[in-house]
């Protein structure tokens, strides 16, 4: 079981993002130092409840600081960018890490991103498809012709590769029930969201596993699953700990529409101990490596990602919760 951690990047509007920022390369070093297998990042455009720093950028910098982990972005938010940038950038992360980048892709859904880039309604799947298509012939040598309002290619070729052949792995972010058979088509893996509670997932695999199956697929070798944690000494601590910056940063997801795109059976809009049911892994180690042992085992996940980090949050506990997720949770957790 590889263990790996999303880190927000995002911090309150008005406190000082450099000083965030050097505590940011403060966890990365921590995470190399107890063991950790992977980092990711998120991308997100024009937020005004959180500052946010662009995750490509983030990701070059700590990359001298990781060690043998692997470093990804989950996800670029592919419609909105051009494909030529998103193609060049990623090849060059590859080569800076060594052959050790994720590669993660997703649709988006704030009508704010969709907006700023002159995304219209109906684009985004669309364009996923064509700019996914355009990045990978590039990272491949393969002559691209290409033809949109904001980019023109004809017979297009770049000589930067990346160091992974044919080219790093792309893994899919899929929330709602088609963008999973989706993410089975056109990826190799699905990441699965941290939003969605344990039920939903377990249905949702059925249908990846369907589609994985029609496009004459086989399963992936690596199944990545994220998921919001806090572990401290009791449950008790831990819920004091997690519940403000948690609750706060899911009133920001809603506000942003996030919940919109899980399946309607899948209420995000919950109060908060209702919300924590089935989808955050909340408690002392024993309990937090029982849920993760139980999430693994109803889909299948072989990698684990956990955000341990929200906005707000103080650095002794984010610390003190990365140092309980590698001391004395991970031990408890059986290899796949």
């Amino acid at each position: 079981m590889r263990f790996g951690l999303i880190l927000t990047n995002q911090h309150p509007p008005g406190e000082p993002p450099a000083e965030h920022f050097e505590q940011t390369v403060e966890l990365v070093r921590r995470a190399r130092d107890l063991g950790f297998d992977l980092l990711v990042f998120g991308q997100h455009f024009l937020l005004n409840e959180f500052q946010a720093i662009q995750p490509a950028i983030a990701a070059a910098r700590l990359a001298a600081e990781t060690g043998s982990m692997r470093v990804g972005i989950t996800v670029y938010l592919l419609p909105l960018l051009n494909p030529v940038a998103v193609a060049e950038e990623a090849a060059s992360l590859d080569v800076i890490t060594g052959g050790r980048f994720i590669f993660g892709i997703g649709l988006g859904y704030r009508d704010a991103e969709d907006q700023a880039f002159g995304l219209r309604k109906g684009e985004r799947v669309p364009r996923l498809r064509a700019h996914l298509e355009v990045i990978k012939r590039l990272w491949t040598g393969q002559p691209v012709d290409f033809e949109s309002s904001y980019c023109r290619l004809e017979g297009a070729t770049m000589a930067l590769r990346p160091v992974q052949r044919p080219h790093p792995p792309i893994w899919v972010a899929a929330n709602n029930d088609r963008a999973v058979e989706r993410a089975a088509e056109i990826g190799d893996t699905w990441i699965i969201n941290p939003h969605a509670t344990v039920a939903t997932i377990e249905r949702q695999m059925g249908l990846y596993r369907a589609a994985l199956e029609r496009h004459g697929k086989p399963f992936p070798i690596e199944l990545p699953m994220l998921r919001e944690i806090c572990v401290a000494d009791t449950r008790e601590e831990a819920v004091r700990l997690a519940r403000p910056s948690l609750e706060e940063k899911y009133r920001a997801y809603v506000a942003w529409g996030q919940h919109k795109a899980l399946p309607g059976d899948d209420d995000m809009t919950a109060a908060f101990d209702e919300l924590v049911q089935d989808r955050f892994i909340i408690g002392d180690p024993a309990a937090c490596a029982d849920e993760i042992r139980r999430c693994a085992e109803a889909v299948g996940a072989n990698t684990m990602i956990f955000r341990l980090n929200w906005p707000g949050m103080p650095r002794e506990a984010i610390l003190r919760g990365m140092q309980l997720l590698a001391e004395q949770v991970r031990p408890r957790t059986p290899s796949r």
